[in-house]
């Protein structure tokens, strides 16, 4: 042992923290920028034979990691409510399973700024998806699995409040419903449901309580509390959140036991050290990001958590909070400034009420109606605080922020308070940042077999949303129906938020089919609109709802205008007679954007293409937003060579069903250069006097 007093010497030094972190940022480059990886599975692969890792069933949609030659990610639909209940009772973590059905590579996000999906399961050692179409299942598994195995089991059959002991006991958040779900996203206490630092305290606590009851030996005491953690954190599936919680409170344990004295923020960083190590990818995950970046500052920031209890919950929840805001901008681009108030008053609850009555639950399942009630009293008190919700949006930031935003709180934590001062300046300096844009912006937007564009004016003086896109949504049994459905308003609204945008000032629907307006209503549920523009005609059962949400919210709203002014900028509606045909009553929309011209078709067919060259004498156009997806019902050849665009923008799904765009269609534009959702991915158009920037984010 004569080595400690050296070690610990080494292990404190500036040296050895700055050569260590030179190394590590080398070595993260080196194993996960400069070397790249790729499947070792071939595409054309239809049979899957590997072992579960993990999985959940979310309505009709089973989700599993299965282990083949690597991981892959697979998804298989339930056909019924028997095959539902029959996988429920029979998958086991660890067990075989051999599967049928088609490789997919995954695809880049192709709206800016939003969840890259292909990134994420890259940054999981996950190179390519499963779609399956049948399954079979062993029962072989290993004693841990089998144990793991049955603990996912008894939560199952615990009743209503097996959604909450998946997400407080293993972390698992998937079976807590959307809307519930967001509303704790909103209020900022999302990371009650990451096991975590919590979570190991409250076992620690018990363990060592029930254990010093029984007079065991603090040798053995430490051996059950290191041999129930290491079980834990395999339970959970050795998440990095559980692995800095569990793992930390091991090197302190040793720390102590060794006498080496060394400072919590030196074993952290030891920790963090030794994690990167193992796995370099695990600095690209958010939950370890946050996890050790809040435990950073709660350690540094310690000698200040002092006062009676409420007084350390505030200072506690005020320190993560600020330790974690340019994470939060980075990946959301919006903090709710009542964060603090609502950890305050949300985590005693979770702590001291639901979380051990949620332990007791799991042993005791009768007492399912009290955690159901608790539940209900929580997420009533998540729901009531959303109401009172003060959001700040903070356009996308770069690291500069991030290191300006840091130096910040360590001049604080040498005692300068009024770098608080500085943060709140840094903060909304940011902020304002795209109010001194002098460039107007036209961004056609991937919604897969759908429309929607933004428009937004220089010095951000307007925003305008033309169309939403949209699917057609089947009726579902109950037991099909899913916790997580997916729908794209929330990859549009996340993209707004990224650009500083807080509002739409006009939101246009075209006409009222669903891959146009389908959007609609979840947008005005979730975002400030000021006001709505319906196209004329009757009005379709899709755009009455919408309707009866605009007059219950107050929203303003419109019908079929002349003429629209926002900022400097006129937009003017073509289409103003009624038709029988309701694709032949969308609004047809033009502007000059700084001499940039642009014709905006919606699904107006041929007649209408007519009728708007005998009654307009229409210029070249710059940029033309093709009908209708570039269907044989619309751009015709003689439209085309009146209007002579530049550059035509279809907007269309990927080996859509509909076989859009048309052959005859992209024959007539061949002499324009033509952009798809589809193979461009969104596609921007940057104007400033006159002169075009064009970008895409491709699949």
């Amino acid at each position: 042992m004569q080595y400690l007093p050296r070690l610990k010497i080494i292990l404190q030094s500036k040296p050895f923290l700055i050569i260590s972190l030179i190394f590590l940022i080398i070595y993260i480059l080196i194993f996960t920028k400069w070397i790249t990886y790729d499947s070792k599975i071939n595409e054309s692969t239809t049979k899957l034979t590997g072992n579960i890792i993990s999985y959940t069933i979310d309505g009709n949609k089973l989700s599993m990691l299965v282990k083949a030659k690597e991981k892959v990610q697979v998804t298989y639909y339930i056909n019924s409510e028997e095959e539902k209940e029959y996988l429920e009772e029979n998958l086991l973590i660890g067990s075989k399973i051999e599967l049928e059905g088609k490789i997919k590579t995954p695809y880049n996000n192709t709206i800016p700024n939003t969840f890259n999906y292909r990134k994420y399961l890259y940054n999981n050692q996950i190179y390519v998806t499963f779609t399956a179409d049948k399954i079979e299942i062993s029962h072989q598994t290993s004693f841990l699995n089998q144990i793991k195995s049955n603990f996912m089991k008894r939560i199952d059959h615990v009743g209503s409040s097996r959604a909450y002991l998946y997400a407080l006991i293993l972390g698992e958040i998937g079976y807590i419903e959307n809307d519930v779900y967001k509303e704790y996203q909103t209020n900022g206490t999302t990371h009650l449901f990451a096991v975590s630092g919590m979570h190991i305290s409250a076992f620690v606590l018990i363990l060592s309580s029930a254990l010093k009851k029984l007079h065991v030996k603090e040798g053995i005491s430490n051996v059950v509390i290191i041999s129930f953690l290491t079980f834990y954190m395999f339970l959970i599936g050795f998440t990095p959140s559980v692995l800095r919680g569990g793992l930390l409170y091991i090197f302190l344990l040793f720390n102590r036991k060794l006498k080496l004295n060394l400072k919590t923020i030196h074993v952290l960083y030891i920790l963090f050290f030794l994690l990167i190590i193992i796995n370099p990818f695990y600095i690209y995950q958010l939950g370890f990001i946050y996890s050790f970046v809040t435990s950073f500052g709660l350690i540094l920031f310690s000698e200040k958590i002092k006062g009676n209890a409420f007084k350390k919950l505030w200072i506690t929840s005020s320190i993560a909070f600020l330790f974690s805001l340019p994470i939060t901008i980075y990946n959301f681009y919006e903090i709710n400034l009542l964060t603090i108030l609502n950890n305050v008053i949300i985590v005693p609850f979770v702590t001291s009420l639901l979380f051990p009555l949620t332990l007791l639950t799991f042993i005791l399942p009768f007492l399912d109606p009290l955690l159901s009630l608790g539940i209900w009293v929580l997420e009533g008190i998540s729901h009531i605080l959303n109401l009172f919700e003060i959001n700040l949006v903070v356009p996308k930031i770069n690291f500069i922020f991030i290191i300006l935003y840091y130096l910040g709180i360590y001049l604080f934590y040498k005692g300068y308070k009024k770098s608080i001062i500085y943060l709140i300046i840094l903060i909304f300096s940011y902020k304002l940042l795209p109010y001194v844009d002098s460039n107007t912006y036209v961004y056609f937007l991937d919604v897969g077999q759908g429309d929607a564009t933004l428009l937004i004016g220089e010095h951000q003086s307007y925003a305008i949303l033309i169309d939403t896109g949209g699917e057609i949504s089947f009726v579902k049994e109950n037991w099909e129906k899913q916790n997580k459905e997916y729908d794209k308003s929330s990859n549009m609204l996340t993209f707004f938020k990224s650009l500083g945008l807080s509002k739409l000032d006009l939101l246009i629907g075209t006409h009222g089919d669903i891959d146009h307006m389908g959007e609609a209503l979840n947008i005005i549920n979730h975002f400030q609109v000021d006001e709505v523009l319906f196209n004329q005609g009757v009005y379709n059962d899709l755009e009455q709802n919408l309707m009866n949400a605009l007059i219950e919210k107050k929203i303003a709203h419109s019908q079929n205008k002349a003429e629209i002014n926002l900022g400097s900028d006129k937009f003017y509606l073509l289409n103003r007679e009624e038709h029988k045909d309701e694709n032949d009553n969308s609004l047809v929309i033009y502007t000059d954007l700084k001499g940039i011209k642009i014709l905006f078709m919606g699904d107006a067919g041929v007649e209408v293409e007519k009728e708007i060259l005998e009654k307009y004498n229409l210029p070249k156009m710059d940029i033309l937003k093709i009908g209708h997806h570039g269907s044989k019902t619309s751009t015709s050849s003689n439209f085309i060579d009146k209007i002579k665009p530049k550059y035509s923008i279809i907007s269309v799904g990927r080996n859509n069903r509909y076989g859009h765009p048309n052959k005859e269609v992209l024959e007539n534009l061949e002499n324009t250069t033509i952009y798809r959702t589809d193979q461009n991915g969104s596609i921007m158009f940057k104007i400033n006097e006159d002169k075009l920037k064009i970008e895409f984010c491709p699949p």
